[in-house]
């Protein structure tokens, strides 16, 4: 779970809704100032038990660099509504809302909150999705794979199938109990975990009133679909290898859900780009986000510049 250091929205946020095929979708949607060439869009899914505020340390870089950062809750997180029915929550169903909510950025042309479209001549669409987000934009990805919209994929913080067996462990513990002791008994249990216990003590009090409201907001049975996911999520990088995209592994220099070397060898088995977020853990997004902005900046601009002259594979360090 990422844990925004601060609510405050970056100037040219504008919060709202995203409007698509397949629904409603709350909304973060931040473009970039007057005078700075509109030089691509970026969509922002985040993962378990999270939400599109985990991207706001991210949005005034990306920009101020020329990127339209378009931040989503998925179904049932957060500010979006969602069913009672784990199967609105499957893994194809939460691919299908990426596929939506793109096709609905690809149709504003050159509007968008404040004129800025990935319609433009020129623009393109990148896909960027943390965590358990990145699993959903691989099987999005996967979906689309004949005909994808995308420019480039990034996973930050995450693996090629389900998560270490210590996470799963705690993921089983949520999913076991959350239909027995409910969303508020559950939410105090978690906060005696020491992991939850530190990082409470560093947050403001504002933020830490948000994590426990939108731990309510989000639907349960989301909640289990998704967990369920992330303890038996198969592995399918040699099946996005096969798709002719960008990619780019994005992690910090730990990872306590999925281990550093597992995305090492995973980027390796993708051919893709890679960037090692120093200071950072399983969020480099709230954690280090100049340095995560800066990776991201500079890889979709190798994105940019491939389209005319292929490159090769890169591995970064930030």
């Amino acid at each position: 779970m990422s844990r925004p250091p601060s609510l405050a929205l970056p100037a040219r946020t504008r919060a709202g809704l995203l409007e698509t095929e397949r629904g409603r979708f709350a909304a973060l949607d931040c473009t970039p100032p007057a005078g700075v060439p509109h030089v691509g869009t970026v969509l922002l899914v985040p993962g378990f038990i999270g939400s599109k505020e985990d991207f706001l340390p991210l949005l005034r870089p990306l920009s101020e660099a020329g990127y339209r950062a378009v931040a989503v809750d998925g179904r049932g997180q957060h500010e979006t509504p969602g069913p009672a029915d784990e199967e609105a929550y499957a893994q194809h169903e939460l691919a299908a809302d990426v596929r939506a909510q793109t096709a609905a950025l690809e149709e504003e042309g050159t509007g968008g909150a404040q004129g800025a479209g990935v319609g433009e001549p020129g623009i393109l669409l990148h896909l960027l999705g943390h965590s358990l987000g990145a699993l959903t934009a691989r099987s999005a990805v996967l979906a689309a794979a004949t005909s994808c919209p995308w420019a480039s994929l990034t996973l930050m913080g995450s693996g090629p199938a389900a998560v270490r067996p210590e996470q799963q462990k705690r993921v089983r513990l949520l999913v076991e109990w959350l239909p027995t002791l409910g969303k508020e008994a559950l939410w105090q249990e978690m906060q005696k975990a020491p992991r939850s216990e530190q990082a409470a003590d560093e947050l403001p009090a504002d933020v830490a009133e948000f994590l426990h409201r939108r731990w309510l907001n989000t639907v349960p049975e989301q909640l289990t679909a998704t967990g369920r996911r992330l303890l038996t999520e198969p592995d399918r990088v040699a099946e996005l290898a096969a798709v002719p995209i960008p990619k780019l592994v994005l992690s910090g220099s730990t990872d306590y859900a999925w281990p550093v070397p597992w995305q090492d060898d995973m980027a390796t088995r993708l051919a893709a780009d890679r960037a090692v977020i120093e200071g950072a853990d399983h969020s480099p997004n709230v954690e280090q986000p100049t340095a995560t902005a800066r990776a991201l900046i500079a890889f979709w601009q190798r994105v940019e510049a491939r389209r005319h002259t292929p490159g090769t594979r890169s591995r970064l360090s930030a």
